[in-house]
């Protein structure tokens, strides 16, 4: 009988196809070097092999692209035809739902997967993945929690747990914690990048931007190699600890390098682009043409459909090269579907309000803007991201109360602001140009 690493059955495997399997879930747990590729060569060798297809669907799954939803569903075709054990078959009962954009549904019968199967590593970083994408911070933390007690330092992959954990611990505002789990994942695997971004949003969250901007330096060989899928996010975290520190040039030179230098066509990267060049543009900065390329590449993945987080960032770079066609074409498509998924019920309640906002702050029109965003930020975390992601909201938010004149509430989120981040100065920049803008029988004497 042969097992993959963590001791679980591999239905249709041979030793040589497992080999090559154990390898592709080791890259994927790390986001370094070529999963799929290793999938493919598994399957050559044994073409019936349930898992190396099954591992394949949740990577096309994951990606949140429509092409790559449409190659997730052909695989899975693939795979009913195989013969698979229970954990097999409750793999492709998950499958079948995320592909729908059923995420919460999926994420649930996870669930359950894992408390049979609490070894089964694969299961666990796809729904760890699933709680990120549906802004889970609960799961997110408490899905690695339930299993790490049937787990010990001598498995192969307890690591990755503890990184996955310590993303968790953050999301949840146990900075503490988080940030010692993470450390310790990264000593045990010091490629574990998502472990050591675990720890960057530590420090986002706690305003630390200088030991940010130094831990990202220090461990920079680890994480930002040619092959590693999350290099792009890792910059984008050091790009923001500068941002906070007004360093405007560093911001651009990464930006136009190791950020955007690739025009990378991956979701993940074009997300962090337009999230990075619309907090410059917040910040006063002229980003020039910019706009135009990370436009055109949004084309291919702004459906108003698949993944509403997608496209409230591809809203962002439409809106920046002028082509609100684009932008109307999204909203449109919200306040029209019939369809009833999760992922359709996210665009219609969360991203139509917030692509308004935005797209209101562009035309200045900024007590429009506000009112859409004070009411969006508060259902924004049923979906996509994390509290550093989605803290554009607020950021957006707060800039067009400065500059629409509206004083009090302006005063008001810069203080909420500044009680999480006393040392911002970006924080500390809302208030000051709030409290400019006060009549006189307000300003502070």
């Amino acid at each position: 009988m042969i097992t993959d690493q963590q001791g679980n059955v591999l239905s249709g495997s041979t030793a040589e196809a497992s080999r090559l399997y154990d390898q592709a879930v080791e890259a994927f747990n790390i986001y370094r070097g070529d999963p799929l590729g290793l999938l493919d060569q598994a399957i050559e060798v044994a073409p019936d092999f349930a898992m190396a297809h099954i591992v394949k669907a949740h990577l096309f799954s994951l990606a949140t692209q429509p092409d790559a939803t449409r190659d997730a569903k052909a695989i899975l075709g693939t795979v009913k035809s195989l013969r698979l054990s229970d954990r097999e078959a409750s793999h492709v009962t998950v499958l079948d739902l995320v592909v729908e954009g059923e995420w919460t549904a999926a994420a649930t019968a996870l669930d359950r997967h894992n408390a049979d199967h609490p070894r089964d590593i694969v299961a666990l970083q796809s729904g760890h993945l699933m709680d990120f994408f549906r802004a889970n911070a609960r799961s997110l933390r408490d899905r690695i929690a339930r299993v790490l007690p049937k787990w010990s330092e001598d498995i192969p992959g307890h690591s990755i747990l503890l990184g996955m954990h310590a993303f968790g611990l953050e999301e949840t505002g146990d900075y503490g914690r988080a940030e010692e789990i993470g450390r310790l994942a990264v000593a045990l695997q010091p490629l574990d990048c998502w472990a050591h971004h675990a720890v960057a949003h530590v420090m986002e969250m706690q305003g630390r931007a200088e030991d940010g901007i130094g831990w990202m330096i220090a461990r920079e060989p680890h994480w930002s190699a040619d092959d590693n899928f999350f290099r792009v996010h890792n910059w984008w975290h050091r790009s923001l600890c500068h941002l906070d520190l007004g360093q405007a040039d560093e911001v651009f030179a990464l930006y136009d390098g190791p950020i955007r230098q690739d025009r990378s066509m991956v979701a993940v990267d074009m997300v962090d682009a337009s999230a990075l060049l619309w907090r410059l543009h917040l910040s006063g900065h002229d980003v020039g043409d910019r706009w135009n390329e990370l436009a055109a590449a949004w084309d291919s993945h702004a459906d108003g459909r698949t993944y509403p987080f997608n496209d409230w960032h591809a809203v962002m770079a439409y809106l920046g090269a002028g082509r609100h066609k684009e932008v109307d074409h999204i909203i449109d498509a919200y306040r029209s579907s019939a369809e009833v998924s999760e992922a359709a019920e996210w665009g219609r309640r969360t991203a139509l309000p917030l692509v308004q906002g935005f797209a209101a702050f562009w035309r200045g029109e900024y007590e429009a803007a506000a009112g859409h965003l004070h009411g969006a930020r508060f259902i924004a975390n049923s979906f996509g991201g994390s509290h550093a992601q989605r803290d554009i909201i607020d950021w957006t938010l707060i800039e067009a109360t400065v500059r629409g004149g509206l004083t009090g509430m302006a005063e008001a989120l810069a203080n909420e602001r500044l009680a999480l981040k006393p040392h911002s100065p970006v924080n500390r920049s809302f208030l000051r140009r709030a409290q400019t803008n006060a009549p006189a029988s307000r300003k502070a004497p």
